[in-house]
């Protein structure tokens, strides 16, 4: 008792004390429970009686079309299962049609990473105005053993759904790294986190009543206990998961060599070994033809993939695909990037020929749009910390940033530098200084021996340019190498010469 209560974080005698009350509760008659309707049914009120949903397949896919690039074949297929299956909600109820006619268009969504898998669910959730949870398949184990219960999957989204259980009962469900449960075939005993998970989830997937509290929830049963002996009832309410679309997605890796053999295209003999696994366009393509038998070959359960009836194969992204990526006013990668800079007032703006150098960076990465955000931070990364601290307001990225950032970086303060002290020294003096190529090379130079900015360092060289300046009536002055590296003397020479005429 004590190592259980020790687990569980409470003192072995509230624990005792909350077991006693368990086995008290167990003896009395079973208390009034409260669901959120009985299977195959929906109760007066919930989200199905006042269901407005009228959107079509083109319109979904046309709104997707803003977002995402590509993927064609993959959108038609999401918006228009989608569509149908919420479309269908609003027929009227029939118990006899439902119970033959009420196969859901869960969806098996199979692709690399980074091309938009998670993405599309999102957008879709969010046209639609369901609740959505996202959770990672690798997260959960069979129920009992240490990890994730899939039925909190449900409990989520009732919070998603802020507690309301009609709306809840409508929303979608989405698992990434479903590949990651394939059921291993070198596992000796029970495999609790692959084959166990996809048990779990089988239920879940065609109907099921979920209760909300979680039976390993301690907190949530002595709160249970604690109000049924206040009020003599257990307040059980329970999800029907009858509605709930799941949505299931993972790379798959290896499955393009397991259709491969199914389509005789698989090397057979002793040489088998030697051959090259199929190149990537190969691969997609085959994966293009997966069916059933191909998934239960990679390491499903047959009745887990008769769950998931529809499947969308998204195809790998080049580097054209991520430059409309990067192209798209809507695009994700690069509206983050301007807010990062926007918080601290910056504008920041992108070359047509800096996105197409850092797409086909990111094509080179093989790893789809995910590979848009990494290429762009080693880029701008330090720009985003130098620049907040300099009052530079915009920031241009141009092919010669990307190419070499470090340089572009020294630059853009150096030049940044010296026109707040031509600046400064316009509004004190009221002379314009310019300073020809050779003066900036000369001033570089220095700035780097002396490890000054050209701001601090023209202000020690010219301290006395301003009054000088003003004595010799000028309006504007080149600034040459000269006056860098002799600035006293070629000050006093300019002066002699200008008296020099005047008599």
């Amino acid at each position: 008792m004590d190592i259980r209560a020790e687990k569980m974080g409470l003192d072995p005698d509230t624990l005792r004390q909350f077991l006693a009350r368990q086995y008290q509760a167990a003896a009395q008659p079973p208390p009034e429970v409260q669901t959120a309707g009985p299977a195959g049914t929906d109760p007066p009120g919930t989200l199905r009686e006042g269901l407005e949903f009228d959107l079509k397949p083109e319109e979904l896919i046309t709104y997707l079309d803003q977002y995402v690039i590509g993927q064609s074949e993959a959108k038609a297929i999401l918006a228009t299962k989608f569509c149908t299956h919420f479309n269908r909600l609003r027929l009227p109820a029939d118990d006899e049609e439902e119970l033959v006619g009420n196969i859901k268009n869960n969806v098996l969504m199979i692709g690399p990473t980074g091309v938009g898998k998670t993405f599309l669910i999102k957008l879709i959730a969010r046209r639609l105005g369901v609740p959505f949870v996202k959770a990672d398949a690798t997260k959960f184990s069979e129920t009992g053993y240490v990890g994730g219960d899939v039925e909190d999957l449900v409990r989520e989204l009732v919070r998603e759904a802020a507690g309301d259980i009609g709306r809840a009962q409508y929303g979608i469900i989405y698992i990434d790294e479903i590949d990651k449960i394939a059921t291993s075939r070198n596992t000796y005993g029970p495999d609790v986190s692959r084959s166990g998970v996809q048990r779990n989830l089988l239920k879940l997937m065609e109907e099921t009543e979920v209760d909300i509290r979680s039976p390993h929830d301690i907190a949530s049963q002595m709160e249970s206990v604690l109000q049924m002996q206040r009020t003599g009832k257990a307040e059980r309410r329970k999800v029907n998961t009858r509605h709930i679309l799941f949505v299931v997605s993972g790379a798959f890796s290896g499955l393009e060599e397991i259709i491969a053999r199914r389509l005789n295209r698989g090397q057979i003999g002793f040489r088998a070994s030697a051959q090259p696994p199929p190149e990537p366009a190969e691969g997609a393509r085959l994966v293009s033809k997966a069916r059933a038998e191909d998934l239960v070959a990679y390491g499903f359960e047959s009745e887990f993939i008769g769950r998931l009836p529809i499947i969308a194969v998204l195809d790998e992204l080049g580097w054209t695909e991520l430059l409309e990526i990067l192209r798209n006013p809507k695009s994700s990668v690069i509206l983050a990037k301007k807010r990062d800079f926007l918080a601290y007032g910056i504008t920041l703006e992108f070359t047509d020929e800096a996105l197409q150098l850092l797409s086909q960076r990111a094509g080179e990465e093989r790893t789809g749009a995910r590979a848009l955000v990494g290429v762009i931070e080693k880029v701008l990364l330090h720009f985003e910390r130098r620049l907040p601290s300099v009052d530079i307001p915009s920031l241009k990225v141009t092919r010669e940033v990307v190419e070499d950032p470090t340089g572009s970086l020294r630059e853009l303060l150096f030049h940044h530098s010296l026109s707040r002290f031509c600046a400064g020294f316009l509004a004190a003096h009221g002379i314009r200084l310019e300073f020809p190529p050779a003066a900036l090379a000369a001033l570089r130079q220095l700035t780097l021996a002396r490890d000054l900015p050209p701001e601090e360092l023209c202000r020690q060289l010219l301290a006395d340019y301003g009054h000088g300046l003003r004595l010799i009536e000028q309006r504007e002055f080149a600034v040459g190498p000269q006056v860098l590296h002799h600035p006293q003397e070629t000050l006093n020479e300019l002066i002699k010469e200008f008296y020099n005429r005047r008599r």
